[in-house]
């Protein structure tokens, strides 16, 4: 079930287009809600024109992601972290699950860049009262899948269909659903 670390897979049939054929990576998921950021909509903005700072450590493409629709004058940043190195009580970065880190960005970049393999900026996050995810599940809104530790840093043009195709059949088969069927 839904948890820090597991990835919201929209349903085919999910058309509001904030969430239409999106992944949600979920940071936070307790009794006050679920918090998460949409791991496939890259922005025009370059990291380095809002965040130069940071820009070296983002992962290609080196754009400011759209999180969600919720506060999108906040950034969350995600961090993967290099196999094996040890992050416990490292000053600005906090364990989501494995080998995922939310990343403080007032930190200091240069003691972060040695035990990451990227980091990923998001503007806004995606967020539901208590309760209301799991209205949404039960509605069939989302499919809840794992997530690979590269999952946040992916730079893949359809990181839907290809979340989708690594899962065993018949859910692979979704990830050959037409973006609209009316074209089909």
């Amino acid at each position: 079930m839904v948890r820090p670390g597991t990835l919201l897979v929209s349903a085919t049939d999910l058309v509001e287009p904030s969430f239409r054929r999106t992944i949600v990576y979920i940071i936070e998921h307790n009794d006050a809600g679920s918090l998460g950021v949409v791991l496939n909509r890259p922005s025009d903005t370059a990291v380095h024109d809002v965040l130069p700072n940071w820009a070296e450590l983002a992962a290609p493409p080196r754009a400011l992601f759209l999180g969600g629709p919720v506060k999108r004058d906040a950034a969350l940043c995600l961090a993967t972290v290099k196999v094996g190195a040890s992050f416990a009580g490292i000053p600005g970065l906090r364990r989501v699950d494995g080998r995922v880190a939310l990343v403080d960005l007032d930190s200091d970049p240069d003691r972060i860049a040695p035990l990451v393999e990227g980091i990923r900026i998001f503007a806004g996050y995606a967020g539901w009262t208590f309760g209301q995810l799991e209205g949404e599940l039960d509605r069939g809104d989302w499919i809840v899948l794992s997530a690979l530790p590269t999952d946040p840093l992916a730079g893949r043009t359809d990181l839907w269909a290809q979340v989708l195709r690594r899962q065993p059949l018949p859910l692979s088969l979704l990830a050959t659903h037409p973006i609209e069927l009316e074209r089909n």
